[in-house]
């Protein structure tokens, strides 16, 4: 809960509950400094995850590296995380940003099928491991051939950002909304970094 009140104060520029709105400013010979929060982390940390459940599920492992990626703009502290699901109980957990019905959907008949979605924050190969299952998922709902402005695993980043039904219609010729458009620059962008990681 500490983490959470720290991030809250951070975010919002407010003292946390209890501090002493006199105390005097630290100067610059003190010898204090701001930690990251304990969910900072570097998605290349789970290349060997990343490879091992990709190759599980069947999927590119540069789309789920680049995927994760682009899922890191926020913390992901397993205590913060579940504080936060306390104000928005739809939102999303794990290092790969995964809602409650993606994944009570995408783990039938898998071998993690009875692991809860709860347990994302805590287990990051678990949210590698789901992330890829959806992605195989995802995949399966297309045509075998492709064709038009984006590429297959594009069209299945654009299905993991935005649901199946919109990745259908993309594939169709439907245009996606500025935000889904974002997610597509982002995951380009970060396609490289993607690459290098998972060697």
């Amino acid at each position: 809960m500490l983490v959470f009140v720290a991030a809250i104060a951070l975010l919002t520029a407010c003292s946390p509950p209890g501090a002493d709105p006199a105390a005097p400013t630290p100067s610059p010979s003190d010898s204090w400094e701001l930690k990251p929060l304990a969910g900072k982390y570097d998605p290349a940390e789970m290349a060997d995850s990343v490879r091992t459940r990709s190759a599980e599920a069947g999927v590119n492992p540069v789309l789920v590296m680049a995927i994760l990626y682009n899922e890191s703009y926020k913390p992901h502290d397993p205590d913060l995380e579940r504080a936060w699901l306390k104000y928005d109980p739809d939102s999303s957990l794990g290092i790969a940003n995964m809602h409650e019905a993606a994944f009570e959907d995408v783990k039938r008949d898998r071998p993690f099928a009875d692991r809860s979605w709860q347990e994302l924050p805590d287990d990051r190969d678990l949210a590698v491991r789901a992330a890829a299952w959806y992605l195989h998922d995802l995949s399966a709902s297309l045509p075998g051939d492709v064709s038009g402005a984006y590429t297959r695993d594009e069209l299945l980043a654009l299905g993991y950002n935005a649901g199946p039904g919109n990745m259908r219609a993309y594939a169709d010729g439907g245009q996606p909304a500025s935000s889904v458009r974002g997610y597509l620059e982002k995951l380009r962008a970060n396609w490289g970094k993607a690459t290098e990681a998972v060697g």
